[in-house]
């Protein structure tokens, strides 16, 4: 089957709502097949075909679940895989919402988040490295505003994780790239989903744009760097934050 007419295929962390469920869409519009990952099992209520089928159960945050998965996402993928998005993200809160911080983030949740949001994405990387090297696939990050600045409502971990997802982004570029694969990241601000922390509003006002960031917007640049206007894109992470960092 011709370059053209090959079903191009997605695997992504962290689909059941905001940027991820977006992406879905998105990809799933422009004709891919998308693998989605997550704790839970596939949701009936998802708008995308096949995805009970194209579901991956496993824990991030378990380091043994995340490598024994990767054979059951190569037997789905079938050799090829021709973009990773790295999405699924945790940010723990403290007990009335407040934001935790590197005084009071215990032990655990160190680990828990960065099992997620830094582990997680290298792990499937490397281990689905024969499949993205058969595709000349493409791998995305997600990162946040917070991997750059202190944020009001972002954990300590959470941002540190981020930051380290930063780095990895780069490192894996470099080491990518003979295979012919790109490694890019991107770096959302504040965008329109669930878990907005009520407070955002006053960070809304100040952005050069004024206005929050759909996840659809979101979806266009990952969308973006997966595919063929992007070929001589790595090593990167584009900021998608309405000018949040100037």
């Amino acid at each position: 089957m011709s370059e053209q007419k090959r079903q191009r295929t997605l695997l992504l962390t962290g689909a059941s709502r905001g940027i991820g469920h977006a992406t879905v869409r998105k990809f799933s519009d422009e004709g891919w097949r998308v693998i989605t990952c997550s704790r839970q099992p596939f949701a009936p209520q998802c708008p995308w075909p096949g995805g009970a089928e194209n579901h991956v159960q496993l824990d991030l945050s378990d380091p043994a679940d995340t490598i024994n998965a990767v054979g059951a996402i190569q037997e789905k993928v079938d050799g090829r895989l021709d973009a990773l998005v790295n999405n699924a993200g945790i940010s723990p809160k403290g007990p009335d919402g407040s934001r935790l911080n590197t005084i009071d983030t215990d032990l655990m949740s160190w680990g828990k988040v960065f099992h997620v949001n830094f582990f997680a994405p290298v792990v499937l990387a490397r281990g689905l490295i024969e499949e993205l090297t058969a595709a000349r696939g493409a791998v995305v990050n997600v990162t946040s505003i917070a991997g750059n600045q202190v944020h009001p409502f972002a954990g300590a971990a959470y941002a540190t994780s981020k930051a380290a997802l930063k780095a990895l982004t780069r490192e894996m570029a470099h080491d990518f790239g003979p295979h012919g694969v790109r490694v890019n990241a991107i770096a959302p601000g504040e965008i329109e989903t669930s878990i907005l922390s009520p407070g955002t509003e006053k960070i809304v006002e100040t952005l050069p744009l004024r206005r929050l960031g759909q996840p659809d917007e979101v979806a266009e640049v990952i969308y973006f760097l997966c595919t063929q206007p992007s070929s001589y894109v790595t090593g990167t992470e584009i900021e998608v934050n309405a000018g949040q960092h100037v």
